[in-house]
């Protein structure tokens, strides 16, 4: 029996930024050396390939797509190449996989089948935001994307800022871009006006944008985040 293969996490660029300026020099290295990715979009992994290396064959490549379409089933296909020996990448739509994105899924299954999974350095959107936001980086929680409807989103970011009293505890979380001013109009509205709030939009990108201010100074001058990829973080005072 062959020995099992092992799985990188591959981190991408969070946008259009350089490559040598984000991803570190090994992890162009592993990519140049796989041939079987799991991946979130074919299309973008493809391009975010041929961005890191100019001369790696992308036809050769065994592709697998991980999204909210994949059935449970399938996932333990994709992992056939590691027990048969071959190494395997998988790829998010940006930054680092696990962290919302749906390559968690394939790394439990990996664990239950001891395929060993190795995390690749790169760019982390909520790491960063956090790190830039000056709030507390020993207890805080990242809540990931919260509800669409109005009074659902307003219950939540309630909930959220009793939290972080009660628990001294830095609130993350984020929405998918073309919803980032109503998500920032419901913050404004619900929250107290000394809570804090960091926007961290365009992470790493030439239009990088992260500013902390208490919400009384944000409702004085909302800024435009509009289809920018975003991180809200929130510390009640």
């Amino acid at each position: 029996m062959s020995e099992k293969g092992k799985i990188y996490l591959i981190p991408t660029t969070l946008g259009d930024s350089e490559i040598k300026s984000v991803i570190p020099v090994n992890v162009v290295d592993i990519i140049e050396k796989l041939q079987f990715f799991i991946v979130e979009n074919i299309r973008t992994a493809r391009r975010y390939i041929r961005k890191v290396s100019r001369t790696k064959n992308i036809d050769e490549i065994t592709f697998f797509e991980l999204n909210k379409y994949t059935k449970p089933e399938e996932i333990s296909e994709f992992l056939k190449p590691c027990l048969s020996g071959n190494t395997v990448g998988i790829i998010s739509e940006a930054g680092n996989p696990g962290i919302a994105d749906p390559g968690a899924s394939v790394i439990a299954e990996a664990h239950k089948k001891n395929i060993d999974v190795i995390p690749l350095v790169g760019p982390s959107s909520v790491l960063l935001a956090l790190i830039s936001s000056g709030m507390n980086g020993q207890n805080f929680a990242f809540n990931g994307y919260l509800p669409v409807k109005d009074n659902e989103r307003i219950r939540k970011i309630q909930e959220l800022e009793k939290k972080s009293i009660a628990e001294n505890q830095t609130q993350i979380f984020m929405e998918t871009p073309f919803r980032n001013m109503k998500m920032l109009d419901a913050v404004l509205k619900t929250c107290k006006k000394n809570t804090l709030l960091c926007i961290a939009a365009d992470i790493t990108l030439k239009t990088e944008f992260i500013k902390t201010k208490t919400i009384g100074e944000w409702k004085k001058q909302k800024p435009q985040i509009n289809k920018r990829p975003s991180i809200f973080i929130l510390q009640a005072q």
